[in-house]
């Protein structure tokens, strides 16, 4: 974990300065060379590039990511304003594509050839074809101008939540409908299902108890990396809905080539991923005893 998060944050540094030097934000015809260099002096640019990054990453663990060339402010001041947000959004949009992906995958697995297989399978070929910045601005054009139903931007209450939530979401629940529908398939089709159905076992026991658990695995994989994603901002939903999260204060960073809140939002979602792989790792211990003892 510490590995992946040290190259990334190299990575992201180096990429970050590739944009050119932060100084040229505050190029004027009337800046002199004194002033370039004692630039240079305050934000650390006087050093070579490997120190430059040496001096930041040390900095990074003690939770320091500097200030902001633009604003001015502590960059991490800023990442714990628009956390909460994303946190908002991001949650509302895992639940939506868990409400709709799981229980309509189980039962299109369940229903396999029935009008509720063709209707999961519709939705999962839809929902994946469809990109979500394009489902986010038809979103707004039916339900936000035309029908007025539903607020089109910014933040305010749960009604504000709807539609980027959905466009977010839609994506998500078809790959996970996919796959719990998948899954389920496999194990439906195994011997101890045969068996359990010959025993006269109960039908509803059968999927949930014996079918559903077996099948957890892989979509239980996806939902939390799916989580993780969407707590780490969304830039595209956040751009569209004019969202004030992590993915929209990202874009905003990069073109103003803010380059301390460019690495730090970057490094905050590496974390982020690593984090929720080592605790899915764990918790696949409790869902499948079986890989405890391999």
């Amino acid at each position: 974990m510490a590995l992946t998060v040290v190259i990334v944050s190299a990575i992201v540094f180096a990429m970050s300065r590739a944009r050119g030097d932060p100084r040229l934000i505050f190029l004027d015809n009337n800046t002199t060379k004194e002033q370039w260099d004692a630039w240079g002096k305050e934000m650390g640019l006087d050093r070579p590039l490997a120190m430059q990054y040496l001096v930041w990453l040390g900095k990074a663990v003690r939770l320091d990511l500097g200030r902001s060339l633009w604003e001015g402010r502590p960059v991490t001041s800023m990442i714990t304003e628009r956390l909460p947000n994303t946190l908002q959004l991001g949650g509302a949009a895992w639940l939506f594509a868990t409400a709709v992906g799981l229980p309509l995958g189980v039962l299109s697995a369940v229903r396999r050839g029935a009008v509720w297989d063709y209707l999961g399978r519709t939705i999962a070929l839809f929902g994946q074809a469809l990109p979500p910045f394009w489902l986010g601005i038809m979103l707004i054009l039916v339900f936000g101008v035309q029908l007025q139903w539903l607020p089109i931007g910014r933040k305010g209450g749960v009604e504000h939540l709807i539609l980027p939530s959905i466009t977010l979401g839609w994506l998500a629940a078809a790959g996970l409908l996919r796959l719990v529908r998948s899954a389920m398939l496999e194990v439906l089709d195994s011997e101890y299902v045969k068996l359990a159905r010959a025993k006269g076992v109960a039908r509803w026991l059968i999927v949930w108890k014996h079918a559903f658990r077996n099948a957890l695995l892989v979509p239980m994989t996806y939902s939390v990396l799916l989580l993780s994603g969407f707590l780490t901002g969304t830039v595209v939903t956040e751009t569209v809905f004019q969202w004030p999260g992590l993915g929209r204060l990202a874009v905003t960073a990069i073109n103003t080539n803010d380059y301390p809140v460019m690495a730090a939002t970057v490094l905050f979602g590496t974390v982020m991923f690593v984090g929720a792989n080592f605790l899915l790792d764990i918790a696949y211990a409790y869902v499948d005893p079986r890989i405890r003892y391999r």
